[in-house]
């Protein structure tokens, strides 16, 4: 499943799955993160400051989630953003 279709599911989860995330995470953090992999993906060229910003969203977004599928789109989100995969 592509990004693109990543962001419309999250999109529509958003109202729901965000209204119990913790203070420091932002209901946008998740748009943002799959926002900004969908820009990317598009071909659009972000600057380091912007990459920055929206992996730490991805990282927020998906800290603040208990839904594997969520988390799994936030990770794959934020390889197309960073490159990189997230060693825990």
């Amino acid at each position: 499943m592509g990004v693109r279709a990543l962001a419309a599911l999250i999109r529509c989860g958003n109202t729901v799955a965000f209204h119990q995330m913790p203070a420091e995470a932002s209901a946008l953090d998740g748009s943002s993160c799959l926002e900004a992999a969908e820009m990317i993906e598009a071909g659009e060229a972000l600057s380091e400051t912007e990459k920055e910003k929206a992996h730490q969203a991805c990282r927020r977004a998906l800290e603040a989630t208990g839904s594997i599928v969520q988390k799994q789109q936030f990770e794959e989100a934020d390889f197309a953003i960073t490159g990189q995969r997230h060693k825990y």
